[in-house]
């Protein structure tokens, strides 16, 4: 047969394939879904309060990243409602052009003194927090420096960027100045976690702070899962090591403790000018509508106002550490209120939250490739709205499961 023909076969069955075919082959959830081990997009009845409602049944709430339990509170409730009343549902634009409410500017001053910064900027969600600030801060000569336990908002963030990503082995501090000394001459943006939020475990950010320092390299902090939770007053990780001056850019979002959704960037005034006008996660979506940015004025304002509440989320989380350790399960190494527990398997995750399920408690599963092979977890939280006698009955619950699983004897 003439070449040609053969080569214009070939691309002609090339050209027939079908870029759906990927879906269509995907059949890992439907095979968890078949045998009831599916443990995701479970639908919820209720507020995200400590007890929960799911198909019509009452369960204890240890998924939630809902810390300070302010998303059912009746101050954040009414601030929502009054800024509906007064803005409406939404503001049909961006920041950038027509989106820009009184209340959006506000919260970006309370944010800045709350942080402690000259600056603060909102976005929308905090995954887009990342996406746009490390994308219009790291350019085509630029170095992005990350642990490879950051989230995926701050990995894609790198990717879009046009910087070279280095990742440095998890809190290894050494790794991370083997990175900073090959790219000494490179202009470098460290980004961490302050709290790793698969297993808790706090970033090393003394060490980091000094090796920044010392190689020339910017810092900011991805403090997610730390406002409201750590620190004397609940700034976050900056102020739990007394390092608010020396951390150059915060990072929040509004859907943990500061119960809404949107998040923010802060920092000096000129670099949050820089990212207001470079960051295409912010000028090119819709701005944060007016119930969001009131709910999260109010949540800040009973931070500073309820300090007991931080007390009790902190007297929960001993509660349930020392609970599960007690019982005999391997506890990953947290340091927070995101108490995992190491399950093994992937599979023995997904049968160990379904059963969980059955005893009443909701809880989340974290599965390879998040977490390394054989270190699947359950990975729960805590709020400080939880009593001792629901985190009792987890605990129960976790004996009885546990030791059907073969986690404890």
């Amino acid at each position: 047969m003439d070449s040609r023909l053969v080569q214009n076969s070939q691309m002609a069955v090339k050209r027939s394939a079908d870029i759906f075919d990927k879906c269509f082959r995907f059949d890992k959830a439907k095979a968890l879904m078949s045998q009831g081990l599916y443990p995701y997009f479970r639908v919820i009845e209720s507020a995200q309060e400590p007890e929960i409602i799911m198909n019509g049944r009452r369960m204890i709430m240890i998924g939630s990243n809902n810390y300070l339990g302010l998303t059912n509170h009746p101050k954040v409730k009414k601030a929502a409602i009054e800024a509906i009343k007064k803005y409406g549902a939404g503001c049909a634009g961006s920041r950038f052009l027509n989106g820009t409410l009184d209340i959006h500017v506000e919260l970006e001053e309370k944010l800045a003194r709350f942080i402690r910064k000259e600056a603060a900027l909102i976005f929308s969600t905090g995954f887009q927090v990342n996406l746009g600030v490390i994308s219009a801060l790291v350019g085509k000569d630029d170095v992005v420096i990350i642990d490879k336990m950051d989230h995926a908002s701050i990995i894609d963030g790198c990717r879009l960027s046009f910087g070279e990503i280095k990742k440095f082995r998890h809190n290894d501090m050494a790794d991370l100045e083997r990175i900073l000394k090959e790219y000494e001459s490179k202009d470098k943006l460290i980004v961490i976690d302050g709290v790793f939020s698969m297993e808790g475990d706090i970033a090393k950010l003394p060490e980091i702070v000094s090796l920044a320092k010392k190689y020339g390299a910017r810092v900011m902090v991805d403090d997610a899962h730390s406002i409201g939770v750590l620190g004397k007053t609940g700034r976050g990780t900056a102020e739990h090591f007394g390092l608010e001056d020396e951390v150059d850019l915060i990072m929040g979002t509004y859907s943990k403790s500061l119960a809404s959704i949107g998040g923010f960037i802060a920092g000096s005034a000129d670099v949050i000018h820089y990212i207001k006008h470079f960051a295409r996660s912010l000028i090119f979506s819709a701005s944060p509508p007016p119930a969001s940015v009131a709910s999260v004025s109010a949540a800040l304002d009973i931070i500073e106002e309820e300090p007991e509440r931080r007390e009790l989320l902190w007297k929960n989380t001993r509660k349930m550490f020392d609970g599960f350790k007690g019982l005999g399960f391997e506890v990953g190494p947290t340091q927070t209120p995101i108490i995992s527990i190491v399950v093994g398997e992937n599979q023995n995750a997904f049968t160990t939250a379904m059963m969980l399920q059955e005893e009443g408690v909701f809880a989340n599963v974290a599965v390879s490739p998040a977490v390394p092979n054989g270190r699947a977890l359950i990975r729960t939280s805590y709020m400080a709205t939880h009593t001792d006698e629901q985190l009792d009955r987890v605990l129960r619950a976790f004996e009885k499961v546990g030791k059907t699983m073969g986690l404890i004897k």
